[in-house]
């Protein structure tokens, strides 16, 4: 009973900190709207939390060393928790933006930290279960977040996002307190800081993030902005790992990429997220811009496919406990490219089932391919160095799905471009087809009321909107199937892992 305590002790926290993370979005426009402020503007809202979030996350583990795990992990509930009241009663944009950088410095910790302490209460044999808790979890935000935040904006106001959090950050704060105990090697260390590790850290990631928020919207590289930013990431990013590997108490412990399992196991968790968050934010964009679905209705065609995933990864659990992890994952892994590959099939005539059906297929493969990928890539590692481990595991996740997203909208944007401009070469008056369509295309006008000598004018246009439609479709296809053949190119990577057959005991809890 009491690892299953910690268990939801650790959990409460990581899960409303995970519905942050996309809360705000649905709730943008009221947001900007009640602050005065531009749609630019605005989203620095959810920027500052991104950008905050990952620099905290890699530096966890060396921030649990320096001022002992539990007093760390009930300081980042209690600052995410006060942020959240002040992110609720801000008055200006600016003053929200200051809050939600302070919320991500408090949230940036908590899952890293339930992870390692999920792996670390829970014996090896049974790791499978606990991922299974901590992955429905970091699944289960995404899901309800938009909608929790759209329900509670349209019924309340956009403050309440933000307030909602203050009861269960105080019910997480107390049950740390209770059932929360530092092991002897996560106790409080007197250390040297590792001042430019921390600097160049910060700096980098920093940049990063910013540079994948909004290189689309900047056109990349022709924004000077973007370019500096760019420059400065991967800069500051490498004098980073040059000042770690000279560090007394590096911030991360770069010595664990030796571990083979470690670093293909984050390759994979890598690219498996980059193709899930690019698969989540297309699937939206063409149900509503090419298939006229509102807002609502796109929520009904991805939720099913989260259902499942939570209804996988229990089952996905027990087989990592019964049987061997690595066909879990290469199953799971299959399963998900399938589903990719179903939805580069999509048209412009496709009914709700066949909208559905790939996201359930791909709900079922990403239950089936997260519990064991979480669990053979931390297997090998040292419960001294989980609180590292996990840390690096979560900046990567996170990571990938930031450059998921901004792969796919820029791929997107680039082949829409091309199949426009190849389609857009057979619009010429001398295309018989062309000739053909435009009576019907002006009979469709006035049909609809329009007169005669404005539908002859409005046809050509009616005819390039279809166009327009038509390439963008085309452009969709493209993504969704380079997404599909990244997914099966790590399927080889997994023979590389080793799954680790010692068997430890749980630690003591008190």
């Amino acid at each position: 009973m009491g690892k299953w305590l910690i268990a939801l002790t650790v959990m409460l926290p990581t899960l409303i900190e995970i519905v942050d993370t996309s809360v705000v979005n649905v709730s943008l426009n009221h947001i900007r709207g009640s602050l005065s402020a531009g749609i630019d503007e605005a989203t620095w809202s959810i920027t500052s939390y991104l950008v905050s979030n990952a620099i905290i996350i890699p530096m966890t583990g060396w921030l649990s060393r320096l001022f002992g795990r539990k007093r760390y992990l009930i300081f980042s509930i209690a600052l995410f928790t006060v942020s959240s009241f002040l992110c609720g009663i801000s008055w200006s944009l600016m003053s929200l933006v200051v809050f939600r950088i302070l919320q991500g410095i408090g949230g940036g910790a908590l899952q890293p930290i339930s992870q390692a302490i999920l792996l670390e209460t829970f014996p090896r044999r049974q790791h499978g279960m606990a991922m299974a808790v901590f992955g429905i979890g970091v699944m289960f935000g995404p899901i309800i977040g938009p909608l929790l935040g759209g329900w509670i904006t349209d019924n309340w106001s956009w403050h309440w996002i933000f307030f909602i959090n203050i009861p269960i950050g105080l019910a997480s704060i107390l049950m740390a307190m209770a059932f929360i105990e530092d092991p002897h090697y996560m106790k409080k260390v007197r250390m040297k800081i590792d001042v430019w590790g921390l600097t160049f850290l910060v700096l980098g990631l920093g940049c990063l993030q910013i540079v994948l928020d909004k290189g689309q919207r900047e056109d990349w590289f022709s924004s000077t902005f973007i370019l500096w930013l760019s420059f400065t990431a991967v800069v500051s990013l490498a004098l980073f790992i040059l000042a770690e590997t000279r560090a007394e108490n590096p911030i991360i412990n770069l010595h664990i990429f030796r571990n083979a399992t470690f670093s293909t196991g984050n390759v994979v968790m890598f690219t498996t997220f980059f193709c899930l968050f690019g698969t989540i934010v297309l699937l939206p964009i063409y149900l509503q811009t090419l298939m006229g679905y509102t807002a609502f209705l796109a929520g009904f065609v991805l939720g099913p496919g989260g259902m499942v995933t939570l209804i996988a990864m229990p089952i996905a659990g027990r087989l990592v406990t019964a049987t061997n992890p690595k066909g879990v994952l290469a199953f799971g892994i299959a399963v998900s490219a399938f589903s990719v590959y179903l939805m580069s099939k999509f048209n412009l005539q496709a009914d709700f089932y066949n909208l559905v059906w790939p996201r359930v297929v791909l709900g079922i493969g990403m239950g089936f391919a997260f519990i064991p990928l979480m669990t053979l890539t931390m297997s090998s590692v040292s419960r001294e160095e989980m609180g590292n481990g996990t840390a690096v595991f979560n900046l990567l996740r996170n990571l990938g799905g930031s450059f998921g997203v901004a792969f796919s909208t820029t791929l997107l944007a680039r082949r829409t471009q091309f199949h426009q401009a190849r389609l857009g070469e057979h619009l010429t008056a001398f295309n018989p087809q062309l000739q053909a369509a435009l009576p019907h295309a002006s009979a469709a006008l006035q049909n609809a009321g329009v007169p005669p000598a404005a539908a002859s004018h409005g046809a050509l246009g009616l005819i390039y909107q279809q166009l327009q439609r038509q390439a963008a479709m085309l452009a969709f296809n493209d993504t969704f199937y380079c997404l599909f053949a990244m997914l099966l190119l790590v399927l080889p990577m997994i023979l590389i892992m080793r799954r680790s057959h010692e068997a430890h005991a749980p630690l003591a809890v008190h």
